[in-house]
C-alpha cells in the first residue's frame, strides 16, 4: 500500500517598512535611485560610525505585533549576526535573536475546513543587506548599498501550514494587515515583502517533523505555490527511494520550475550572535503601548462587517473593495462626497477592475481621486453625460486623474438636451432607414436598437440613449 505524506510548512516573511529613512541612519529608503546614492558611513559600515534607532521602525513593529495578537516584549535589544558576504558591508547584520520585539501571536486564515490559527513564533526588527548585481556581459558582480540599512521586520511563523493554499491565505492575511496599518506597501515584485519557505514532509500520522529545507528567491504568490509543490515532490521522491533529505538552503528557479542547493542550513551558533554594543536596550512603557493601540486603524475584518450594515452593497463587492486598503479608502471618501455607495461600488467593480486587469496594475496604484470620481457619478446622475461618454472620460481619469467637469467642457462631450435638435436627428434617421422602420413595424424589436445606434452616431454620442429610444418609439 502506497504511503501517504503530509507537508509541514513554516514561513519567514521579511517586510520592508514604509519609513522615509533607514533603520539606523538618515538615508532615504526610496525604491530605485542611482546605485550607492542613498548611502552614508553608517549604512556602508564605515569604522567608527554609530547607529541610532529610527523610532518609527519601533512603532510599526509594535503595531504589526498588536494586529497579529502578539505579546510585546517590554524590554528588548539588538544583536549582531556575524557573517561575511559582499552585500553586508559591516560583516554583521543588526537583528534581534534573544529578545525580539514581538512573540507568541497568531493570525486566523480561512481554509476549506473552516477557520485556522497560524501561530507566529516571533517578529523581530533588523536591517536589510545591500544588493548584488551580477553582470554576465562583463563577468563581474557589482554591489549597490542603497538597500543596506532599509528597515525590516521578520515575521517567523510556527510550522502550522500544511499546503500551498494555506501558505497563500496566510501571506494574503499578513499583507492586508500590514497594508491597512500603513507599515509597508508589501509589493512582492519590488521586494518589500519576501517569503522564505521552510518545508518538510512526513508520513501521515507521524508526530515528529521530517528534515526541513529552506527555499529562497520567492517573489510572487505563483512562485511560492510552484516552489512548495516542487520541493514537496522532491522530498517525497527521496524518501520513497530510501534516501535522506539534507537540511539545506535551496534557491528556487521559477523559469526552470526547480530548486537547487545553495548551502547547508546554518544554525544560530554559526552566526556568533552577541548583543550589539552600540545600541541601547529598548524599554517600552505602558504609555507608549497605549499610544500605538489608540492609533490602530480599522482592519479589513471589521471593515467588512461595517460595510454590510452601513452600505447596501453585495458581499462580493465588499470582499473585493476591502481586499485593497487603497480601494477601500477611495470607496469611503467618494461615498462621503456623493452619498451613493452602490454607484461608487459599480465604478470600482466594473471599469476600475477592467482597467487594472488590462494594464496589469495593483489596486494600490489607482490614481483616480475621490472628488473626481464623485463628480463623474454626479454628472451621469444629472444626465449631463451619458454612460458611454462617462466610460470614455473615466479611462482618461484612470490614466491622469483629470477633472471630469473641465474635461467634458473642453472636449464638448455634454449630452445634447435640445429636444428640437434631437427630434430633427431622429426624423432624419427614420427617413434614411426605411428597411429598419419596416422591420420594426413587422414585429422585429431589435430593429429599434439599430436606429438608436444610428441616432447616437449622428449626435456624436452626445445624446441620452433612453431619450432617443423613447422618441423613436413615439415617432414610429
Amino acid at each position: 500500500m502506497a504511503k501517504e505524506y503530509e507537508t509541514v510548512i513554516g514561513l519567514e516573511v521579511h517586510v520592508e517598512l514604509a519609513t522615509r529613512t533607514k533603520i539606523f541612519c538618515g538615508c532615504s529608503t526610496a525604491f530605485g535611485g542611482r546605485p550607492n546614492s542613498h548611502t552614508c558611513p553608517v549604512c556602508t559600515g564605515m569604522p567608527g560610525s554609530l547607529p541610532v534607532l529610527n523610532k518609527q521602525v519601533l512603532e510599526y513593529a509594535v503595531a504589526v505585533g498588536l494586529a497579529t495578537n502578539c505579546e510585546i516584549t517590554r524590554y528588548c535589544k539588538f544583536d549582531r549576526k556575524n557573517y561575511f558576504y559582499p552585500d553586508n558591508p559591516q560583516n554583521y547584520q543588526i537583528s534581534q535573536l534573544y529578545l525580539p520585539i514581538c512573540r507568541n501571536g497568531y493570525v486566523e486564515i480561512d481554509t476549506p475546513e473552516g477557520g485556522k490559527k497560524v501561530g507566529i513564533h516571533e517578529i523581530h526588527m533588523e536591517e536589510d543587506a545591500g544588493k548584488l548585481i551580477h553582470d554576465t556581459w562583463e563577468e563581474c558582480t557589482l554591489v549597490d548599498y542603497n538597500r543596506s540599512g532599509v528597515p525590516l521586520i521578520e515575521i517567523v511563523s510556527e510550522p502550522d501550514m500544511r499546503s500551498a493554499e494555506e501558505v497563500i491565505a496566510y501571506l494574503e492575511k499578513l499583507r492586508l494587515i500590514i497594508q491597512y496599518l500603513g507599515a509597508s506597501d508589501c509589493k512582492l515584485q519590488e521586494g518589500s515583502m519576501r517569503a522564505d519557505v521552510n518545508l518538510s514532509v512526513r508520513e501521515k500520522g507521524e508526530t515528529t517533523f521530517g528534515t526541513r529545507t529552506e527555499m529562497k528567491n520567492l517573489n510572487s504568490f505563483h512562485a511560492i505555490t510552484r516552489a512548495i509543490e516542487g520541493e514537496k515532490n522532491r522530498q517525497i521522491d527521496l524518501l520513497e527511494e530510501g534516501k535522506a533529505v539534507q537540511q539545506e538552503t535551496r534557491r528556487w528557479d521559477d523559469t526552470k520550475g526547480a530548486s537547487y542547493a545553495m548551502r547547508s542550513k546554518e544554525d544560530a551558533q554559526d552566526y556568533r550572535y552577541f548583543p550589539d554594543p552600540d545600541l541601547v536596550p529598548i524599554r517600552i512603557s505602558e504609555e507608549f503601548l497605549e499610544s500605538i493601540r489608540a492609533r490602530q486603524p480599522e482592519l479589513r475584518t471589521e471593515k467588512m462587517v461595517r460595510y454590510k450594515t452601513e452600505y447596501d452593497i453585495p458581499d462580493y463587492d465588499i470582499e473585493i473593495i476591502t481586499g485593497s486598503k487603497h480601494m477601500a479608502d477611495l470607496f469611503e471618501a467618494t461615498v462621503a462626497i456623493c452619498g451613493q455607495p452602490k454607484k461608487v461600488s459599480n465604478w470600482l467593480m466594473g471599469e476600475t477592475l477592467r482597467l487594472l486587469k488590462e494594464q496589469e496594475m495593483d489596486p494600490q496604484d489607482i490614481r483616480v481621486s475621490a472628488p473626481h470620481l464623485a463628480a463623474l457619478i454626479e454628472m451621469v446622475e444629472k444626465k449631463e453625460i451619458n454612460g458611454s461618454v462617462a466610460k470614455e472620460v473615466y479611462e482618461v481619469m484612470f490614466a491622469e486623474d483629470i477633472n471630469p467637469i473641465q474635461y467634458v467642457e473642453e472636449k464638448g462631450l455634454k449630452t445634447v438636451n435640445d429636444e428640437g435638435a434631437l427630434r430633427k436627428t431622429v426624423e432624419e434617421v427614420i427617413a434614411a432607414n426605411p428597411q429598419s422602420v419596416a422591420d420594426y413595424h413587422n414585429g422585429k424589436e431589435k430593429a429599434i436598437g439599430f436606429l438608436v445606434g444610428q441616432t447616437m452616431k449622428a449626435m456624436k454620442g452626445k445624446a441620452d440613449p433612453a431619450s432617443v429610444n423613447a422618441l423613436l418609439k413615439e415617432l414610429l
